[in-house]
């Protein structure tokens, strides 16, 4: 029970993300929330029984502050596209580094517009040198995105809760999956 998951939508009943079952019941009681779909199992308090929440809608819009993106690898790999700036390979997070343009050697920063995402074959080839240097062409000028990258839910599709089918949405690659 307490490894049990509640989907969270938005108002529009989107998909946001995937929140513990007891932040779905503290988001219920601070009225930010109205449960959809629960779970058969019971929570039990003193003067009131519950069931666990399967999937909750935010009552509200909520609105993200205007900040700087956060300068982060997975936000680099999401700005390329998952894609090296060198050879144009599209690759999985795991097959991914990244590259100083300029390197450290030679003065170049870790920073938005110095940092662009690399395969580790281009990566080693093109070592500690400039793109020029090492004959190697950028596909993008690397820049600092105004924009957060779009939220991803991750889960598998063995485990989705019968509860959830209603509210997710899956591409025709995902549905043969299963």
């Amino acid at each position: 029970m307490d490894s049990a998951q509640t989907l969270l939508l938005n108002q529009g009943f989107e998909p946001i993300k995937v929140i513990s079952w007891q932040r779905a019941i503290t988001l219920l009681f601070l009225g930010k929330v109205e449960v959809i779909e629960e779970y058969g199992q019971d929570i039990r308090a003193i003067s009131v029984v519950l069931k666990v929440p399967a999937v909750v809608r935010l009552l509200r819009a909520f609105r993200r502050h205007a900040r700087p993106v956060k300068f982060s690898r997975v936000n680099i790999y999401a700005r390329d596209h998952y894609k090296c700036q060198y050879c144009g390979k599209k690759a999985a997070i795991a097959d991914l580094t990244y590259d100083h343009v300029k390197p450290r050697a030679h003065g170049g920063q870790t920073e938005w517009t110095n940092i662009v995402t690399c395969c580790y074959l281009c990566n080693r080839k093109k070592g500690g040198r400039t793109p020029e240097e090492a004959r190697m062409r950028l596909l993008a000028v690397p820049a600092q995105p105004n924009w957060v990258p779009a939220v991803t839910i991750r889960i598998s599709l063995k485990s989705v809760p019968d509860a959830w089918q209603d509210y997710l949405y899956w591409t025709g690659e995902l549905a043969r999956e299963s």
